[in-house]
């Protein structure tokens, strides 16, 4: 029986996915011998509820000089964190000396308006190339890992801080105890922790299980942030949808007492209560529908190269490391997949090796399928290649079942 990182709970497990590589860890030929594999296993504390990976993958081999996500690269996340930073702006920046933090910043797609803004800031990022990116565009950032050290170095060198801030970086922070101490550094008195993860209704009800990957550590509901912030001397105090990567919550946490639980929280919590979120029979229910979705998206596979047509992937995101492992989708069913991100291309897909290629080679094969891993840009991708749907191309899709479009 695992012990839960958050409460020390006992965590039954939920589903297991086989042994998986480090999703962002895009390979050259030379490397695939020397791959690091582990199982990819979630379960559940039954006593906070919440969700996580039985096995931690250590934070310097997810987060490395070669780390390709950028942040940036799709149209609709910079406008997404243009708006967050616009509303902070607004709301909690407003004083003569404001300060924000951002854990995990990435390229700078969300603090380059808060620096052009002229308001003082500090990117925490531990990934050193996309670190310089954000550099590049006038960010100030340390390349580090945010823990209780580096907020108490961050308070004595800069003050305290009215907005810390973290987007799909949070749940990927195995240490949370060690977080939240930094956070009681940093934060000045009626400042707020805001944070955007992955939703754990999203991945249960829309059966967004390649979701599921090393770097997301933990897989967070309203019940389960309020018990953990509540463990570490925070209060949960307001939620909020956002639909990014199919489906978030944005999470805000201030000290006990200083706001006001806002309606939203004890609605959001109203509801886990009634769908069951946190039941057994829920996860059951979940796995077992996800290893549905796996038969019917390798037979769908099967058909389409025994009858002599193609199919390539399009994209290549962490998620898509998930699905193929687990589904064992390799050259064989799906002979490359096509990346717009430069650092991606000319590598190989973690685990199942699938080449990742420029989009100009799924002109160049005109497939007669195309099987959509970047799924939550989906509108995005469809809009961009129209003239493939023009020419009889069509999507396969797998979220939330295996689907034709």
């Amino acid at each position: 029986m695992t012990s839960c990182r958050i409460c020390g709970g006992p965590v039954q497990e939920i589903l297991d996915l086989g042994r998986q590589p480090s999703a962002n860890k895009f390979l050259l030929p030379s490397e695939v011998e020397q791959e690091f594999l582990f199982r990819l296993a979630i379960g559940a504390c039954a006593d906070c509820t919440m969700v996580q990976l039985l096995e931690d993958v250590p934070q310097e081999l997810r987060y490395h000089s070669a780390y390709r996500y950028l942040a940036s690269g799709s149209a609709s996340h910079r406008k997404h964190f243009e708006q967050d930073a616009r509303r902070f702006l607004e709301t909690e920046l407003t004083g003569p000396d404001a300060f924000i933090v951002e854990i995990g910043c990435n390229d700078g797609v969300m603090l380059e308006t808060i620096a052009q803004a002229g308001v003082r800031h500090l990117g925490v990022e531990p990934a050193s190339a996309v670190a310089e990116i954000a550099r590049g565009k006038g960010i100030d950032v340390v390349t580090t890992f945010f823990d209780a050290d580096t907020a108490a170095d961050i308070r004595a060198a800069h003050g305290p801080a009215q907005v810390v801030f973290g987007a799909n970086t949070i749940c990927h922070i195995s240490h949370q105890e060690s977080l939240f101490r930094g956070l009681d550094t940093l934060l000045g008195p009626d400042g707020v922790f805001v944070f955007e993860e992955p939703y754990l209704e999203t991945i249960f009800g829309a059966l967004a299980f390649d979701q599921i990957y090393d770097e997301h550590v933990f897989y967070f509901s309203a019940r389960s942030v309020q018990a953990m912030a509540a463990r570490f001397g925070f209060e949960l105090v307001d939620v909020e949808e956002v639909p990014l990567h199919g489906g978030e919550i944005r999470y805000t946490i201030a000290r006990p007492g200083r706001r006001r639980p806002t309606e939203a929280v004890h609605q959001l919590l109203a509801r886990e209560q009634e769908i069951g979120l946190a039941e057994p029979e829920t996860y059951a229910r979940f796995g077992m529908t996800v290893a549905q979705v796996r038969s019917d998206l390798l037979t769908l596979l099967h058909e389409i190269r025994d009858s002599g047509r193609t199919v390539v992937g399009y994209g290549a995101p962490a998620k898509a490391a998930t699905v193929t492992n687990y589904c064992g989708i390799g050259p064989d069913l799906v002979p490359f997949t096509c990346d717009s991100t430069p650092a991606k291309q000319n590598l190989l897909l973690p685990g199942t090796h699938l080449p990742v290629l420029p989009p100009e080679e799924f002109h160049k094969a005109a497939p007669d399928f195309a099987l959509l891993f970047a799924w939550n840009h989906a509108e995005e991708i469809m809009a961009k290649e129209r003239a493939f749907r023009e020419r009889g191309g069509k999507w396969i899709r797998y979220v939330p079942q295996v689907r034709i479009s």
